[in-house]
C-alpha cells in the first residue's frame, strides 16, 4: 500500500452523504430536538456545524461558543460569526471567565502555572455548559474531535470529547480540512492552524511535535497494520520518529475507553455486553 497514493483518495461527495446521514438519523432516532456544537472556530467544529445544518437544517443546529478571557480571539469570534451566518445556524456566545476564577478560587491546591491541569479545567468546564444546553433544549452534543488527535490521545478525558456522537471522529486532520474545502468552508478557517486554545499560544503542532500531512500518514499506515520500519521508508522519515507516534497512540488507549472495571459476572458492561443499534 502506498500510504501518499490512500490517504486523500476518497469520494467527498460520498462522505459528506454519509456524514449527514448519520446526523440526521441519529437525531431521529433519539427524538432529539437538534444539534447542540461547541463552536471554536477552528475547522473541527466550523465542518462539524456546518454539516449538521447541511443535515437537519440550521433552525436545529446550535453553536455554543465558550471564550474565556485568557485566551480570546477575535479572529476566531469572527469566523464563528462568518460559518454561522454562511450556514444558516444559530449561535449563542457565552463567556466563561467569571466561573473559571470561580473554580480556581475554590480549589486548594489549585496551581496557576500548572498550564495543563488548568486547560483541562476549561475543557471541562465548556462541556458543561454544552451538555446543559442540550438537556434544557432536549438537543443531542455532536462532538468533533478527528481521528488524528484521537489516535494521539490530544484531547481532555470527559472534556473536549465528550459528546452523544462525533460524527467526524474517523476522518484525519487531513481528511477533514479536504471535506471542509469541498462542502465550502471558507479557506481562511481550512487552513488555520489549530489549536484547543486552553493556554496563550497554544498549537497543536508544536505539541505533537509534527505536521498534520505527516502525522496523518504515519497513522494511516499504523491503522493499515504496516511496520513502522515501512511506513519510515515509505514517508522518508527516521524509524525513531514513527516509533514515537506509534507509542503514544498505544499509551493513551485508555482515553479512548470507557470506563474500566474487572470482569466478575456472565456479561460485563463495556467488556462483553455492548448493545449496538445502529443508527443509519
Amino acid at each position: 500500500m502506498r500510504l501518499t497514493q490512500s490517504l486523500l483518495n476518497l469520494d467527498w461527495r460520498e462522505v459528506e452523504t454519509r456524514v449527514k446521514r448519520f446526523i440526521k438519523k441519529y437525531v431521529e432516532k433519539a427524538g432529539a430536538k437538534g444539534i447542540v456544537v461547541g463552536l471554536s472556530g477552528g475547522i473541527d467544529s466550523c465542518t462539524t456545524a456546518a454539516l449538521s445544518a447541511l443535515a437537519i437544517g440550521g433552525d436545529k443546529v446550535l453553536g455554543l461558543t465558550l471564550p474565556e478571557q485568557e485566551t480570546y480571539n477575535m479572529r476566531d469570534m469572527e469566523h464563528v460569526k462568518l460559518i454561522s451566518e454562511k450556514f444558516g445556524f444559530k449561535t449563542e456566545t457565552i463567556d466563561i471567565t467569571p466561573a473559571l476564577e470561580e473554580i480556581y478560587n475554590s480549589i486548594p491546591i489549585f496551581d496557576p502555572a500548572d498550564k495543563l491541569c488548568k486547560g483541562n479545567i476549561k475543557a471541562r468546564l465548556r462541556i458543561i455548559y454544552i451538555y446543559y444546553y442540550a438537556n434544557k433544549l432536549n438537543m443531542l452534543v455532536c462532538g468533533s474531535s478527528d481521528k488524528s488527535e484521537t489516535m494521539m490521545g490530544y484531547f481532555t478525558k470527559w472534556g473536549d470529547i465528550a459528546a452523544d456522537i462525533s460524527p467526524i471522529m474517523d476522518l484525519f486532520k487531513t481528511q477533514v480540512r479536504k471535506l471542509a474545502d469541498y462542502i465550502g468552508i471558507p479557506k481562511e478557517i481550512v487552513t488555520k492552524p489549530a489549536s484547543p486554545m486552553l493556554w496563550p499560544g497554544q498549537l497543536a503542532e508544536e505539541e505533537l511535535g509534527i505536521k498534520y500531512e505527516t502525522l496523518d500518514l504515519i497513522l494511516y499506515g499504523l491503522e493499515h497494520f504496516m511496520k513502522t520500519e515501512e511506513i519510515a521508508e515509505q514517508l522518508g522519515l527516521k524509524k525513531e520518529l514513527v516509533d514515537r507516534i506509534k507509542n503514544r497512540w498505544l499509551y493513551t488507549e485508555h482515553k479512548r475507553q470507557g470506563l474500566l472495571t474487572l470482569k466478575v459476572g456472565y456479561r460485563t458492561v463495556g467488556k462483553d455486553f455492548r448493545l449496538f443499534r445502529d443508527p443509519c
